[in-house]
């Protein structure tokens, strides 16, 4: 019983992670330079953000490929509205942000749960349906920092830690660090001290029983859909005011890395199992591989390689185990 953390996929992930920087500090001491270190912690919000409501669909034996278009519309819908209409400070823009993430996932969970949609096909399609609508309807210019709100800005810049280097350059730890772990620590209570969460667990493990149990199916669908949405309407407005620009083509793509930080953090692809720290580590390991090759001058086409390659091992591996477990 004293050692059973160390039969958690958790402290697996953890042990190579540790290795994996300890190797890659070998292989580049400059992976331990301060300067580096803050911008991987930076690298890890975005995503992280993003990877939280992924997971709790996940668990629920589904899947959300349509975050990313819901994440950039609310960030450029909400940066124009910004402008149009004279808003000052953050509150109401992060509001209205997650208001539209919100009002999408729902849609996603409207479908799934009434018509018994599969939930990828769905979301393919809503996330298709919203880029498409958001370039075709509203626009394809770039809001550029010349015209990005300045209070988005100023809430993007927050430092914890600032620093100077050996050339006299500026560098500290975002502040948006705070922002990630706190919506961490939100999803960790929803998902194992709410009946709801519970539920969330039950539903992906088991269906049947957990409706015969009590659990509503469709609350929980729309919970898991909805907080999805809003953690990436959130996430998008969020990367608007860290790289003080508005683009409505961003993060094409982003669904895979996403999707591998969570399966890599110990997510399971038959829904059932995850937890909010083995994602965290997923998505840290994930970001830390795209940022070694970075560093190491290797070609971004690499990059691709090995997060594909990063998700089939990793599925591999959860299947291997959850059919273990069945067996």
């Amino acid at each position: 019983m004293t050692f059973s953390f160390l039969r958690r996929s958790e402290t697996a992930i953890a042990l190579v992670l540790l290795v994996a920087m300890g190797l890659i500090g070998l292989v580049n001491p400059a992976f331990w330079d301060l300067a580096n270190l803050f911008s991987l912690a930076r690298s890890n919000v975005i995503i992280g953000i993003m990877a939280l409501g992924v997971l709790s669909v996940m668990i629920s034996g589904g899947i959300d490929v349509s975050f990313p278009a819901f994440a950039v519309a609310a960030m450029y819908l909400t940066i124009r509205a910004m402008l149009a209409w004279g808003w000052h400070g953050v509150v109401a823009p992060f509001a209205l942000a997650g208001a539209i993430g919100l009002a999408l996932g729902l849609v996603n969970a409207f479908f799934v749960s009434t018509f018994g949609m599969i939930p990828l096909i769905v979301t393919l399609g809503t996330g298709a349906l919203v880029r498409g609508a958001l370039l075709g309807l509203v626009g394809t210019s770039q809001i550029n920092i010349d015209r990005m709100p300045q209070e988005l800005i100023d809430f993007g810049n927050l430092t914890l830690l600032s620093r100077i280097g050996p050339n006299g350059t500026h560098f500290g730890l975002s502040a948006m660090i705070l922002l990630y772990l706190l919506a961490a620590l939100l999803v960790h209570l929803f998902l194992t001290r709410t009946m709801l969460g519970r539920g969330v667990y039950a539903l992906g493990s088991a269906p049947e029983a957990a409706l015969r149990v009590g659990f509503n199916r469709t609350r929980v669908l729309f919970t898991v859909y909805g907080l999805a949405g809003a953690l990436a309407g959130l996430a998008g407005l969020l990367h608007g005011s860290m790289i003080w620009l508005a683009n409505p083509r961003d993060f094409v793509g982003l669904e895979l890395d996403v999707i591998a930080a969570v399966v890599l953090g110990g997510a399971s692809i038959f829904g059932g199992r995850g937890s909010v720290l083995g994602t965290l580590l997923g998505v840290f390991m994930l970001v830390m591989v795209a940022n070694s090759l970075i560093i190491m001058h290797i070609d971004t086409t690499w990059q691709r390689i090995v997060v594909g390659g990063i998700i089939i091992a990793a599925t591999t591996v959860t299947s291997f185990r959850d059919r273990r477990q069945l067996a």
